[in-house]
């Protein structure tokens, strides 16, 4: 027969067990929503890539258009990070880089920003892209 004590351990692992499992939903909802926070990012600035692109390609927009660009973000929206000059250049280098590359688009927003950076600053062909990007999901790299 049990006494109180081997019941009171049996209780207190119960417990730890059933904090760990409430433990694992926070942890498992903190992922999911820094997921969905990066993947939201990544299309914004796919997207004003995109923008900025399409404004030079058609000779709308000259260089000096996106410095004025930076320089309106920063001086409206101070609390606005990473659209200066260089970071808007960018975000226009990773659409033009991957916008007809029908293998890797699918991929853009399965990893973080600093990865893309890393990513298109350290390679030069598109196989080699492709490749640090699958094992930056696989191996779910952060940075």
């Amino acid at each position: 027969m049990k006494n109180k004590n081997d019941k009171k351990i049996s209780m207190e692992n119960k417990y730890k067990q059933q904090f760990r499992e409430v433990i694992g939903m926070i942890q498992e909802a903190r992922y999911n929503a820094v997921k969905s926070v990066n993947t939201e990012l990544i299309k914004l600035y796919w997207n004003v890539g995109k923008y900025i692109s399409r404004k030079i390609e058609s000779a709308e927009w000259g260089d000096s258009v996106v410095d004025r660009l930076a320089d309106y973000i920063q001086e409206k929206h101070t609390n606005f990070k990473g659209f200066n000059r260089r970071g808007l250049y960018r975000m226009r280098q990773f659409y033009e880089t991957y916008h007809n590359n029908q293998i890797v688009s699918p991929l853009v927003t399965q990893i973080s920003w600093t990865n893309h950076l890393l990513i298109l600053s350290k390679t030069k062909t598109d196989e080699e892209k492709e490749f640090y990007m699958r094992l930056s999901i696989k191996d779910n790299y952060s940075k």
